[in-house]
């Protein structure tokens, strides 16, 4: 079995089949050793179970990173419910399914906290809460900190005008051109934040009904052709591909989506095209770091925003480190959390 498991780092992953709605459940702890596990659930449709445990396995691994970066005495964890194409919930199966979710996380012994992440809402929170008290960004009114898609899009925002500062020398995206993969509850946060702030912003998503006031919009793929300074993903991860990356026509890329890179490679195609890119593990983790800040930390709203904030700091550092090295920011990251674990 040792053998079998060589290259397998993750120290423990749950997979099940709910017993009330009968629904796949894929939850992957990737590492305890800085304390207990965090990580949100992903409710998506998935050509099968195994590309959900695929997902899972990648997200979690970053997550670890993330809270390594950002400093946080905590690991990673990541819950994914593959749903088979075609299936939508109704209500009453909806329910079962994450009643089911609380009974897995509750099972794991306190080793995972679970959050909310891509497909999931503060009411899903409050049922995965009848079965586990290991549930953080609950609803202020049930006593908790609330979701994090605000703190992430905040951090998502001074990874931004790091970047921009790094790659063009200042921080200020007056009129700038951005183009934002992804209008959700992050991405539609930002793009609305850009136009307030002065920037030309284009936006992109698969529900075409989704818009934001001030935004242009075009399809998906279309966004990934057009001739701007930054390019904003924050949809699902890997769309940087080698074929993505040699289409693109932007400076950087800097954007809350997980697993951005689709392979290593990337990393070196995009050094060679001359184009800036901020590693997601940094950029995003301005949700895990309010909400774990505020609810294990006993730290305040300002006090944890502060830190949110500085994860354009470290945006700075990593972007400074690698052009200093002739280095992938990649390898930047992984550098700073040696340095930030030893």
């Amino acid at each position: 079995m040792t053998d079998q498991l060589n290259g397998f780092d993750h120290e423990q992953v749950l997979i099940r089949r709910g017993g009330r709605s009968g629904l796949p459940i894929v939850v992957a702890v990737h590492s305890t050793a800085a304390g207990p596990a965090v990580g949100g659930c992903r409710l998506w449709t998935y050509p099968d179970w195994r590309a959900g445990l695929a997902d899972a396995l990648d997200l979690s691994a970053a997550m670890t990173v993330k809270c390594a970066v950002a400093g946080l005495p905590r690991g990673g964890g990541k819950t994914v419910l593959p749903l088979p194409p075609g299936l939508r919930l109704d209500a009453d199966r909806r329910r079962a399914l994450f009643l089911d979710v609380g009974d897995a996380v509750e099972d794991l012994g306190g080793r995972y906290f679970i959050g909310e992440d891509v497909g999931t809402t503060a009411p899903d929170l409050l049922t995965i809460a009848e079965r586990t008290g290991r549930v953080m960004g609950l609803p202020t009114e049930s006593g908790g900190v609330g979701e994090p898609a605000a703190p992430t899009a905040a951090g998502v925002l001074a990874a931004i005008g790091a970047t921009c500062e790094v790659v063009f020398g200042t921080a200020d995206p007056t009129g700038l051109r951005f183009a934002v993969h992804g209008l959700g509850q992050v991405g539609g946060r930002v793009a609305r934040r850009l136009v307030e702030r002065g920037a030309v912003v284009t936006a992109a998503d698969v529900d075409p009904t989704r818009h934001v006031p001030g935004v242009a919009t075009t399809d998906p793929d279309s966004l990934l052709d057009l001739d701007v300074d930054v390019l904003v993903p924050a949809s699902l991860g890997h769309l940087l591909t080698r074929e993505v990356v040699a289409r693109l026509r932007c400076r950087a890329v800097v954007g809350p989506a997980n697993n951005q890179l689709a392979d290593p490679s990337v990393g070196d195609l995009l050094v060679e095209r001359g184009i800036t890119w901020a590693p997601d593990v940094v950029v995003n983790g301005g949700g895990a770091v309010y909400v774990v800040l505020r609810e294990t930390a006993q730290v305040g709203h300002e006090e944890a925003m502060k830190r949110v904030d500085a994860i354009g700091d470290t945006v700075r550092e990593v972007l400074t480190a690698a052009a200093r090295t002739g280095s992938t920011p990649s390898a930047a990251v992984a550098d700073l959390v040696r340095r930030r674990t030893a």
